[in-house]
């Protein structure tokens, strides 16, 4: 149970609070690419720890991340004309480019010299893992950006599905953190078999065990912490644990155990204290990884079809989540379609920020526990003048994995020599331990 005061300090990110500040400490998710992909194309609104922005790709194929509002009389951006290396906004033809600068001031008379004074609000970019990043600290101490351990080289295929939801981001990290929920929320779609390990059709994830109450055992890191959840298998359960390791990177993301074909992460960007971004990804070797649109139909994720054209959900708490009670009498345990949809529906019925006061855990909450000590004592040590957890030399390693796998009793999970999924018999692309990627205004793709 936590106190209301610490349940503040968790959540809220908008203006000066903690924890946005520290978020603003790493490099944060703002768009998928392919929303800005078009040189000159529509402007896109995001919105990123309570700042609205408008994203858009120039005539040369750089990206911006500028203040949402002119810095003249403060309309909307999003509806300018992106043209000849800049945006123009309708109302007084005012035209920035993706360094803030102002290329031309139409309504002023070249003698009044204000087109040198004004510098609009410009963030540095990075384009990544078909992301458009953006850094939302100091200006003057913007780190290198470091590929993210879901995209760790150009040569891994990357999909992602991406919702926008009416809920705090904490409530989903914990979501994707907790895997006892798994065998019960999922269980129509994470279906238990007698196989070696966890594998993915396109229908279905096939899990070796019927254990719905995991052993929880976690080990805390300086970015964030590894957790074992250990089941019995369905096979040699006698001489052997099914053990699923997951991945918390602090600030917001979650690297989640993989099946036999690709690796799977999330990660959950603030919007602000009620709204998140949440990007759901699979990644791995282009061959046996999912393509976009085949990952967001296995999800029920689809633009147009489960979500609007903003990629906000169609599933909502009026509809009922497209809950099909019959289906549920035929023996579906949700009777919602795509697993995250149900993992939606939970964290959105918990109200748009949990009340955690009236909570009552157990066992199984482990990792939801260490999660939020970890979180509260960072941010207090943030406060107090120490480097934002995750950061510098405290960032996650290169070769840090979730895994899964049927091991003998015998074996101390946090040993076990894994790495992520590949195809077999392909040798894996290396990782440079300190890799980075680009310069500011539209860095590389």
């Amino acid at each position: 149970m936590m106190t209301a005061e610490d349940n503040e300090l968790l959540c809220r990110v908008v203006g000066n609070a903690p924890m946005g500040r520290l978020m603003r400490r790493h490099w944060l998710p703002v768009c998928l690419v392919e929303e800005v992909s078009e040189p000159d194309g529509t402007p896109v609104k995001a919105r990123v720890l309570g700042e609205d922005l408008v994203v858009f790709r120039d005539s040369d194929g750089r990206v911006g991340v500028l203040d949402e509002k002119c810095p003249h009389r403060r309309a909307s951006l999003v509806y300018g004309r992106n043209e000849e290396g800049g945006l123009r906004c309708l109302y007084h033809g005012w035209k920035m480019d993706i360094a803030g600068n102002v290329l031309e001031m139409v309504s002023e008379p070249a003698s009044s010299g204000l087109i040198d004074k004004v510098k609009h609000k410009a963030y540095p970019v990075r384009e990544w893992g078909g992301v458009v990043w953006g850094w939302f600290g100091p200006a003057d101490a913007v780190p290198e950006f470091v590929p993210p351990p879901w995209a760790p080289t150009a040569e891994v295929r990357v999909s992602i599905a991406k919702v926008l939801l009416p809920c705090n981001w904490a409530q989903i990290l914990e979501g994707a953190i907790d895997s006892a929920h798994s065998s019960s929320l999922h269980s129509s779609d994470m279906v238990p078999a007698r196989v070696d390990g966890a594998k993915a059709t396109s229908q279905l994830w096939l899990r070796p065990s019927t254990d719905k109450a995991p052993r929880l055992q976690v080990q805390p890191t300086p970015y964030g912490f590894r957790y074992a959840a250990i089941r019995r298998p369905i096979q040699n359960a006698a001489t052997h644990d099914y053990v699923r390791s997951t991945v918390f990177v602090a600030p917001s993301t979650v690297l989640i155990p993989p099946n036999n074909l690709y690796n799977v992460a999330n990660v959950n960007v603030p919007a602000d204290d009620t709204h998140t971004a949440f990007y759901f990804i699979a990644w791995g070797h282009p061959a046996q990884t999912p393509e976009t649109e085949t990952w967001r139909k296995f999800l029920h994720q689809t633009v147009g079809v489960d979500l609007d054209a903003r990629y906000r959900p169609l599933r909502n708490e009026d509809n009922r989540f497209w809950q099909d009670r019959q289906a549920m009498k035929a023996g579906n345990f949700t009777g919602i379609s795509g697993f995250p949809n149900q993992d939606v529906a939970m964290w959105v019925s918990m109200g748009p920020i949990a009340d955690r006061t009236h909570e009552r855990l157990g066992a199984s909450d482990l990792a939801i526990v260490e999660f939020r000590r970890q979180m509260l004592d960072a941010v207090r040590a943030f406060d107090a003048g120490a480097p934002a957890i995750g950061t510098g030399e405290r960032a996650i390693p290169r070769d840090v994995c979730a895994f899964q796998a049927i091991v003998p009793k015998t074996t101390d999970w946090r040993a076990f020599e894994t790495t992520y999924v590949w195809a077999d018999g392909v040798e894996r692309p290396q990782l440079e331990p300190s890799y980075s990627v680009g310069t500011a205004g539209g860095g590389a793709r």
